[in-house]
């Protein structure tokens, strides 16, 4: 359950202001049924983030305790770096575009699929997978952060992201990894 709390709150955290909130704020403006986008979210997330679970949890069996630790470690610190850094949405809307012509449904399952390539909350659940030893656990609780945060997105739309203290939420999402970093080489050698 741990790994499920812990994976929540650090990909919620993650997600406010990132690339793929401001991608859904676009679908949500452009086709405007919440539904099928807030489907395609959901789905394109459980098989993103559950190959990433995977890889995490595969990592665990090629490496050395000590080796993945570090690396564990300083992918959190990484992280917390990576989270004072705003996101920018390059033009998303020639994409939406091209892939408009699969629906609602089929361009925003792409279009969240391949953003979340290689994005903060993707390398996260690497990280977390690796640490923890459920990719069960840390596939839902990152699917349900990211979802806790694009639902109201998809439906309240900009206003609600004009109100949230996107520059805090940043700031406490990179206390948390840093803190997570630094006490998972803390935990390993003083206790």
């Amino acid at each position: 359950m741990n790994a499920f709390l812990v994976s929540l709150l650090i990909v919620a955290l993650s997600e406010m202001g990132d690339k793929t909130q401001l991608l859904t704020l676009l679908l949500a403006a452009r086709f405007r049924k919440p539904v099928p986008i807030l489907i395609a979210i959901f789905l394109a997330t459980v098989v993103n983030h559950g190959v990433s679970a995977i890889l995490g949890q595969w990592i665990t069996t090629v490496l050395s305790p000590d080796v993945l630790l570090w690396i564990v470690a300083l992918g959190f610190i990484g992280m917390s770096i990576w989270m004072l850094i705003p996101d920018k949405l390059d033009d998303e809307s020639g994409s939406i575009n091209r892939w408009q012509k699969y629906g609602v449904f089929g361009a925003t399952f792409v279009l969240f699929f391949l953003a979340e390539i290689g994005d903060k909350t993707q390398v996260a659940t690497i990280a977390l997978a690796a640490r923890f030893d459920s990719v069960m656990w840390v596939t839902l609780g990152t699917t349900i952060g990211i979802m806790l945060v694009n639902a109201p997105a998809v439906f309240i739309g900009n206003k609600m992201a004009e109100k949230l203290p996107i520059s805090l939420i940043h700031k406490i999402g990179a206390a948390v990894f840093f803190v997570m970093g630094v006490g998972a080489l803390v935990q390993h050698y003083f206790f």
